[in-house]
């Protein structure tokens, strides 16, 4: 098998890592390849922040809802959706001006910039976690940077056009790690559909969750009222505390993007 294919099939996520640092030299490797990931227009509409200060990975390993290991992670990279760069050099450019010579009224960021700058980081991340693998580096993505806005946005000094979008946890991983089964994911027929989207039936849903249900029953796992997998998930995942904070989060950073174009465009 292709060698870049039999890494990304055998990737998975690394919460533990061995008491030795990434070099210099190999985060120069993941670091450059990450810079070739595709981008917008060639925008590249991110930012990453390298974090090498321990006490603000201590910080993360509580702010990102109580993870230890974010702490003891050798290389911990934030990726940013950033629009403010490209803002920053319309403003000395003077676009402005140019704008009022031809009667066109300046604009700001709206909420498709951010999803298109989210895109860009995310895709940057990706590519990070990928040439990390093919050196021996395991990672874990921490979706929870989406929590605690507020704290977060004052730790990094992050402006109005600057969201945290992805952070990524990287380090060589314990003999335990290495060992560990890779997790299942679903059927191919359940994801890709060919030309228009395809709602799954009752009969589809269960077949496709049939192996995780199973796994759950076995575990012998229980809570009050909980019935089944779909249950399960609703309250420990769709409808935990953190998903809560999660959203009240990203309504904060949402209103930040459009409020900082409104005072602009005033």
């Amino acid at each position: 098998m292709n060698e870049m294919i039999q890494t990304l099939l055998n990737r998975k996520s690394i919460r533990a890592y061995e008491e030795r640092p990434i070099s210099a030299d190999v985060k120069s490797e993941v670091l450059c390849a990450t810079l070739r990931a595709p981008t917008a227009g060639n925008m590249m509409l991110y930012s990453i922040i390298d974090i090498t200060e321990q006490s603000i990975k201590d910080t993360l390993a509580q702010t990102c809802d109580d993870q230890p290991f974010i702490a003891q992670a050798p290389m911990v990279w934030l990726f940013l959706a950033d629009y403010q760069r490209w803002i920053d050099y319309f403003r000395c450019s003077d676009v402005d001006r140019v704008c009022r010579q031809h009667d066109v009224a300046p604009r700001q960021p709206a909420e498709g910039d951010l999803l298109l700058a989210c895109c860009d980081a995310l895709i940057a991340a990706q590519t990070a976690v990928v040439a990390a693998e093919a050196l021996g580096v395991g990672s874990c993505y921490i979706g929870d940077i989406l929590e605690k806005y507020e704290v977060h946005r004052e730790l990094f000094n992050l402006p109005d056009y600057v969201i945290p979008i992805g952070l990524v946890c990287f380090g060589y991983p314990t003999e335990e790690q290495k060992e560990l089964e890779r997790t299942t994911r679903f059927d191919r027929r359940f994801i890709v559909f060919e030309n228009r989207y395809r709602r799954l039936s009752d009969d589809d849903f269960a077949e496709m969750y049939r192996e995780r249900q199973a796994r759950w029953l076995s575990r012998g796992v229980t809570a009050d009222g909980i019935e089944n997998f779909g249950q399960l998930m609703y309250f420990r995942k769709f409808a935990a505390a953190y998903s809560r904070e999660m959203n009240r989060s990203v309504q904060v950073m949402l209103r930040t993007w459009k409020e900082a174009g409104s005072a602009a465009v005033d």
